[in-house]
């Protein structure tokens, strides 16, 4: 049996976190076991790594922000990951790998060829089965992203960065996609919620040869 690992990737403000939830409770509505995680800061350290990397009150140069992300991983993938594809349990992971290479490697121009064995270490082995790229055009991500601010969701130092770096993001995320077809599958993030959702479903259905 396939593990069952699936990431959910994309540029901040493309709806990932809700089709995460949505189709964690999907899942689970069908009776089967479900951990739904995230990164960075779901684990033991993860939280004071998060407020370092996202808070705005610290800014790490490139190398230190990678070399962070990647030990909220190592951390996370210890705690979490492993035991749960251990168990047999689905896992749903709102960023993962992908996301190092689309923000750091491409937002930040690090080398990604160069820096390839740390990011394989802190995988700790275990590579997504799929990998739910929900695209959106930078500009409308931008505008749900300062909407969401003027509501007073509070918003990351990543979010403000200029509008070259996010288009540098988007960009690795194509990248990835082509470069990983058998793995990652870019899901249309326009349109109504529901709508988006099955997309989603479509697909985990599709890979995993579900009848659900």
């Amino acid at each position: 049996m396939k593990p069952r690992f699936i990431t959910f990737e994309g540029v901040d403000g493309c709806g990932k976190s809700t089709q995460i939830r949505l189709a964690r409770d999907w899942l689970k509505s069908m009776g089967e076991d479900v951990l739904m995680t995230f990164e960075p800061g779901d684990n033991s350290l993860g939280a004071g790594i998060r407020n370092i990397l996202l808070s705005g009150e610290h800014t790490p140069v490139p190398e230190a922000e990678l070399l962070l992300f990647l030990a909220d991983r190592a951390q996370h993938m210890h705690e979490l990951v492993l035991p749960a594809l251990k168990k047999g349990q689905w896992v749903l992971c709102d960023r993962f790998t992908d996301s190092t290479l689309a923000y750091q490697m491409a937002g930040r121009q690090l080398d990604a060829e160069s820096l390839q064995g740390l990011l394989d270490f802190a995988e700790m082995g275990a590579r997504p089965t799929l990998t739910l790229w929900i695209d959106l055009p930078v500009c409308e991500s931008l505008a749900r992203t300062r909407s969401r601010a003027q509501g007073g969701e509070e918003t990351t130092r990543m979010d403000e960065e200029a509008l070259p770096f996010h288009e540098r993001v988007r960009d690795g995320f194509k990248r990835l996609c082509r470069q990983s077809p058998e793995r990652i599958f870019r899901v249309d993030a326009f349109g109504d919620v529901d709508v988006v959702q099955q997309r989603v479903r479509t697909v985990i259905k599709d890979c995993f040869g579900l009848n659900l």
